[in-house]
């Protein structure tokens, strides 16, 4: 029987928000509120942090929620993601990040049932190849079998350091892509956290719209209906591979 967890990375040194996945937002820090997301998903969760000591109240607070941790290179996250996926032995994973307080467990849900229904160990599942969600709502699924290969093959930095590119890339031309698409489009809207204007929105939507219960859809719904909202981090361009 497969076993498939979600491995969640998480760090206090962001480079535009330090801190930034402690930030309070309501009665909880957006950590939470991203951890609450996932065990919505019914699935194990591992929380990949660092071996940095910058990086012991990500523990702390693992370890309150008795969330499962490894510890692993700040730099190389792919290796990091193959220790998390072999020492709780997951036979698949999937990949969500901290930066996604607001993630909609029923994606992840949908996501995990399209890779179980495909069968496939070369297959990578995600809802971010052809962009209709809002960002803040990435997932990707796959094998462990698939990451180690890519652990084992890729090499330029900046796909150790964003784990996947390998995949979507086609570095082995064994790997065949699945894209999760929404209704409709809802991609111009940022639900992410990256940046101060990321948290004055996401603290918006959880303080004065219960953002933390709402689908990707009542999120999108509320920041359609307050414009206001919307242009809080509209300007705000997404990093790119490598920088």
């Amino acid at each position: 029987m497969t076993r498939i967890g979600i491995i969640t990375q998480a760090r206090m040194t962001s480079s535009r928000l330090p801190g930034k996945v402690l930030l309070p937002a309501g009665d909880s820090t957006m950590l939470d509120h991203h951890l609450d997301r996932l065990e919505d998903a019914g699935l194990p969760i591992v929380l990949a942090t660092t071996i940095n000591d910058t990086d012991d109240p990500i523990v702390d607070l693992a370890n309150r929620r008795k969330v499962s941790v490894f510890r692993g290179s700040e730099k190389d996250v792919l290796s990091r993601f193959v220790g998390a996926a072999e020492a709780f032995e997951f036979d698949a994973i999937v990949r969500v990040t901290s930066d996604c307080p607001l993630i909609d467990p029923a994606l992840i849900i949908r996501g995990v049932q399209a890779f179980c229904d495909r069968n496939d160990p070369w297959l990578y599942v995600s809802n971010a190849l052809t962009r209709t969600y809002p960002r803040g709502m990435d997932f990707e699924v796959f094998s462990r079998r698939a990451l180690q290969l890519a652990n084992n093959k890729a090499t330029a930095t900046y796909q150790r350091e964003h784990v996947t590119p390998f995949f979507y890339q086609m570095g082995d031309p064994r790997i065949r892509l699945e894209n999760i698409a929404g209704s409709s489009d809802m991609s111009a809207y940022r639900v992410t956290l990256d940046t101060p204007e990321d948290y004055a929105l996401l603290k918006r939507l959880i303080e004065d719209y219960e953002g933390e219960a709402l689908t990707v859809e009542g999120i999108v719904s509320v920041l359609a209906a307050h414009p206001d909202l919307a242009s809080i981090n509209r300007h705000v361009e997404q990093k790119k591979l490598g920088e």
